[in-house]
C-alpha cells in the first residue's frame, strides 16, 4: 500500500477539479440516500450497459430513447465508497497539476471526454451483454495519461510501509505510471475482479488522456507563456 502525491507543486486551486470533486461526491451521496430499489433503477437507467451499440438500428434507438447520454452520465455512479474515494483521490493527484498546466476548460473536456471514450470502449470490448458499467475510473485514467505527457520528468512521493515504519521516497511518475498501465493491461485478461471491472475502460481512457494533452500542448504552452508574461 502507498500514497502517491506530486512533489513541489505549488498548485493554486482552480474551479474544474473542485468541481467535478463535488459533483462526484455529491451523486454518489445523493443515490445512497435513495431506497435500494431506486438505487438499482438509477444505475440501470444512467449507467453503460453492454451490447447496446453493436448494429446502426441500434445506434438510432439510442440516440431516441437517451441511451447515448449514459457514458457521460455513468461517470457520476458509483458502487461503494471505496470505489468513489479512489477516483476522487486519483483525481486530486493527477487533476489538479493537469489544471494548472492546461487550464479549467480543457481539464473539463478532457474528463468528461476521456470518460465517455473510455465507457464506449469498455462497452466494445466486454462481451458479454447486459454488463453494466458505472463510475469515474476511465475519466481518471485519461488524466493519469494527460499527466504524463505533459510532466514525462516528474517524480512522485510514495510513502511505502517497511515493517512498523514509514518510509518516503522520491520515484519518477513515468515509472509508477508505467507499472500502473501495465498492470491494467495484465488485469484486463487475467486480473483480480475479472468480470468486475472494466479493465479496458482505464487503458483507453489513459490512451484518450496522453493524446488529448499531446494534441493540446501547443495551446497548452501558449497559455503558460501568457501566464508568465512573455
Amino acid at each position: 500500500m502507498f500514497l502517491a502525491m506530486p512533489l513541489r507543486d505549488k498548485t493554486i486551486l482552480r474551479w474544474a477539479c473542485p468541481l467535478l470533486f463535488a459533483l462526484l461526491w455529491g451523486s454518489f451521496v445523493a443515490a445512497a440516500l435513495l431506497p435500494d430499489a431506486e438505487q438499482r433503477r438509477l444505475v440501470l437507467s444512467w449507467g453503460v450497459l453492454t451490447g447496446g451499440l453493436g448494429e446502426v438500428p441500434g445506434v438510432w434507438s439510442a440516440a431516441q430513447d437517451g441511451r447515448l447520454a449514459r457514458p457521460l452520465s455513468a461517470l457520476f455512479l458509483h458502487a461503494d465508497w471505496a470505489h468513489l474515494l479512489g477516483n476522487l483521490l486519483f483525481l486530486l493527484i493527477f487533476g489538479l497539476p493537469a489544471e494548472r498546466a492546461m487550464g479549467p476548460w480543457r481539464l473539463l473536456a478532457l474528463f468528461l471526454a476521456g470518460g465517455a471514450v473510455a465507457n464506449l470502449a469498455a462497452m466494445l470490448a466486454i462481451g458479454a451483454p447486459d454488463r453494466l458499467i458505472i463510475g469515474a475510473s476511465g475519466a481518471v485514467s485519461a488524466l493519469i495519461g494527460a499527466y504524463l505527457a505533459l510532466f514525462p520528468t516528474a517524480r512522485l512521493g510514495i510513502v511505502v510501509p517497511l515493517g512498523l515504519f514509514l518510509q518516503f521516497v522520491r520515484v519518477p511518475a513515468a515509472l509508477l505510471i508505467g507499472i500502473w498501465a501495465l498492470l491494467q493491461l495484465l488485469y484486463t485478461f487475467i486480473g483480480p475482479a475479472f468480470g468486475a471491472v472494466a479493465w479496458s475502460a482505464h487503458l483507453a481512457g489513459f490512451a484518450f488522456g496522453g493524446a488529448f494533452a499531446l494534441i493540446a500542448r501547443r495551446g497548452i504552452a501558449r497559455r503558460l507563456r501568457r501566464r508568465r508574461g512573455f
